[in-house]
């Protein structure tokens, strides 16, 4: 909090002295009860981003760096979700708008959109990026802005307004090595690989597989890049001469087809485990499809856009008929997830008297067992814990919408509650 300078203090005073005066006098409390906002017409509170014909929230996205594809298609699902909930008669009576921001994956272009968009939301459904939202943490814990990142590092658990959705990437990565070690014959004193981004992505996926790796007596060797490394010759290389029996990779999908596609050609043919955000379907019209299709395996918190679940069926056609040029992908699912559970958080508030930002917020943490039909439940009551110990296992085909299929239902990760005990994070319950 900036302190303000000696010559603004008693200037600051006197003008806030007249504005307690102006609101006793007129008997209209910007506050009710410890609270921010004021009473509609109907009842509700309301606060920054509703008014009484309109609820908007915001997304400050990529669409133009690295992760462009993975913006657009959240973009487009969350776009879909609220023109459904609009011609069903919208949240608390009121349209929802979402003004969208692209950052390009530019943390301080991030953090002027941000400056500019947050005056006028009253939750961010979407933010891509560990980077960006590491950079607003305070700011949007200061603003009680309710937050869905399109991140996962366990870095950016532990505040009220901020959800990080599913699993983080550290649980990602035990699920991997156990993956590894349960199907792929890994043994004691085999060595895996794991190719990861620099930052918060990168670190907290690498805790997750060296910690799993240590439980299973394998060894980890760690390769780091950088998001613009596009060519991992000499990280395929360098894992070549370690020996590695299996890869791990934590970072976007174009690194994922170099990675597998110069390994699948030099003769390193072993099994590769990617997270989520390291597959795009993209990537099954590229030279790297046959080795991708032999090698690689995707681990999720969410099951593939392919699935047999009936709402994923439903938001796939649906998607389809909106959006007939656009390919369905994983982030479809995410984002249109991510709306659904948000749309949820504003109806329990509204129903609750409150659309102000910490009664969203508060709506949102009372939520244990939040199901959208589109994966597994979540359990939100905990900040300090992942909302999710559960994963699927997915593997690329080129003619599943999505690029992928399931290959193993969604299972809780063995290791997990023993490693978040180990982190000072426990007391999960059921499969979540």
């Amino acid at each position: 909090m900036n302190t303000p300078h000696p010559a603004h203090r008693v200037s600051t005073a006197v003008l806030a002295g007249a504005l307690a005066l102006l609101v006793a006098a007129t008997g209209c409390s910007a506050k009710a009860g410890g609270k921010s906002g004021t009473e509609g017409a109907d009842g509700v509170r309301t606060g920054p981003g509703v008014s009484a014909g309109t609820v908007r929230l915001g997304a400050l996205t990529d669409l133009t760096g690295p992760y462009a594809t993975l913006g657009k298609s959240i973009v487009q699902a969350q776009q879909m979700w609220a023109d459904e909930t609009n011609a069903a008669g919208g949240i608390c009576g009121r349209k929802v708008e979402i003004i969208v921001k692209d950052h390009g994956y530019d943390v301080q272009k991030a953090v002027t959109a941000y400056a500019d968009i947050s005056p006028d939301v009253v939750a961010l459904p979407q933010v891509i990026g560990s980077p960006v939202v590491a950079a607003l943490l305070d700011d949007v814990q200061r603003d009680h802005l309710l937050t869905f990142p399109q991140a996962w590092a366990a870095s950016l658990l532990g505040k009220d307004a901020v959800q990080v959705l599913g699993t983080t990437y550290d649980l990602d990565m035990i699920a991997a090595v156990d993956f590894l070690t349960r199907t792929k014959k890994l043994r004691k004193g085999d060595t895996i690989g794991h190719v990861y981004f620099e930052g918060d992505y990168g670190a907290n996926a690498l805790e997750g597989s060296t910690w799993a790796a240590r439980k299973a007596g394998v060894k980890v060797i760690g390769q780091k890049i950088k998001a613009t490394d596009t060519d991992l010759s000499a990280q395929v290389s360098a894992l070549r001469k370690e020996g590695v029996k299996a890869i791990l990779i934590s970072a976007g999908p174009a690194q994922t087809a170099s990675l597998v596609g110069v390994a699948a050609s030099r003769g390193l043919r072993v099994p590769v485990v990617s997270s989520a955000p390291g597959f795009a379907p993209q990537l099954m019209k590229t030279p790297a499809a046959p080795a991708l299709t032999a090698l690689l395996h995707v681990v999720s918190s969410a099951p593939a856009v392919s699935s047999d679940l009936p709402g994923v069926r439903r938001m796939v056609t649906a998607y389809q008929d909106t959006y007939s040029g656009s390919s369905v992908d994983s982030g479809v699912l995410s984002g249109y997830n991510a709306a659904k559970l948000l749309g949820a958080d504003l109806k329990k508030a509204c129903a609750a008297g409150s659309l102000a930002r910490e009664d969203v917020v508060k709506a949102h943490r009372s939520q244990h067992d939040a199901d959208t039909g589109l994966g597994v439940p979540q359990d939100f009551s905990d900040v300090h814990r992942p909302a999710s110990v559960a994963a699927y296992t997915l593997k690329p085909d080129a003619d599943a919408p999505g690029g992928l299929v399931g290959a193993e239902d969604a299972h809780r990760i063995p290791g997990a509650e023993e490693y978040l005990t180990e982190h000072g994070v426990g007391g999960g319950a059921g499969a979540r």
